[in-house]
């Protein structure tokens, strides 16, 4: 259609032109009260679990090493830090076995604070390169089909909040990897059936689990990889670089000077978060400053 000199394009969009920003007014805008509104307390950290979708025959079929992968660890690894490198708010992460939790800082108001957002995208984001970045660390093993996650937003509202919440994740991390260490162990070095290693373990504590480990394959437990026992915190640390720049000021001769600036780089460590030490070394991470 056209008037005077405009033209009106419907669905067509011309270089230049100004469109209408925002959903078109119609008679069918009624729908979108139907949309729950899932924003988030203010002034609480929101943390973000992912959680891979039946990984028990993912890893089956794609052949993960057992008790632990250390491709597969990586490979979350690598992917919690690009989830990081996208989404800025967040200041900490944490990831064992086919989990990982994502830790926004409270005061973030990312879009408005939607429930619905901070999990979408962490969820998607963590997807894709889980599958992006595969053959990375699964170079010999094709992958078979498309991995599934499942996330789910929980709000603590203070920062001894969030250490108790992570030191349930790294306590769950070595109940888990102990069991899963013995039990295997049992099934490839001790020969048993699955079904007779576990009705061997049936009922045993942790003492019990390492003195099996320890009395009959003189494995002890305390020196098994700080990956598998802790699992993995990612983080931001701000670091200092210095450089040399050649400068020129006017009415005197080139000169070299030194240049110092901070950036953030990624830390990726395997440590206890349960006792103090790992908050007194990183204060930054509740006060934004990183």
């Amino acid at each position: 259609m056209r008037l005077g000199s405009v033209w009106l394009l419907r669905g067509l969009k011309l270089p230049g032109a100004v469109c209408c920003r925002g959903m078109a007014k119609s008679k069918f805008e009624y729908v979108r009260e139907f949309e729950a509104v899932d924003t988030c307390l203010p002034n609480c950290w929101v943390v973000v679990r992912v959680d891979g979708r039946n990984f028990h025959r993912f890893s089956e079929q794609h052949n993960f090493v057992k008790p632990n992968d250390i491709r597969s660890l990586q490979l979350m690894n690598r992917c919690a830090q690009n989830v990081m490198e996208e989404l800025k708010d967040i200041c900490l992460a944490y990831g064992q076995s086919d989990e990982y939790s994502f830790v926004f800082h409270k005061k973030s108001n990312w879009y408005k604070r939607r429930a619905s957002k901070f999990m979408t995208h962490v969820v998607s984001q963590f997807a894709s390169s889980f599958v992006f970045y595969w053959k990375q660390f699964f170079p010999d093993q094709p992958i078979l089909y498309p991995p599934g996650f499942d996330g789910r937003v929980v709000l603590y509202p203070s920062e001894q909040n969030i250490k108790d919440y992570l030191s349930w994740r790294q306590a769950d991390c070595h109940i888990n990897n102990l069991c899963n260490t013995v039990f295997w162990t049992l099934v490839q070095r001790g020969g048993l059936t699955p079904a007779q290693a576990q009705k061997r373990l049936q009922g045993t504590l942790a003492a019990d689990k390492n003195e099996i480990l320890f009395s009959e394959f003189n494995i002890n437990y305390n020196n098994e990889p700080l990956m598998y026992r802790k699992g993995s915190v990612i983080l931001k640390k701000k670091v200092n670089e210095t450089s040399k720049k050649i400068i020129k000021l006017e009415g005197e001769e080139e000169r070299e000077v030194e240049v110092s600036r901070s950036r953030n780089q990624f830390a990726i460590l395997h440590c206890d978060v349960i006792g103090d030490k790992f908050w007194e070394e990183n204060p930054d991470i509740f006060s934004g400053e990183s």
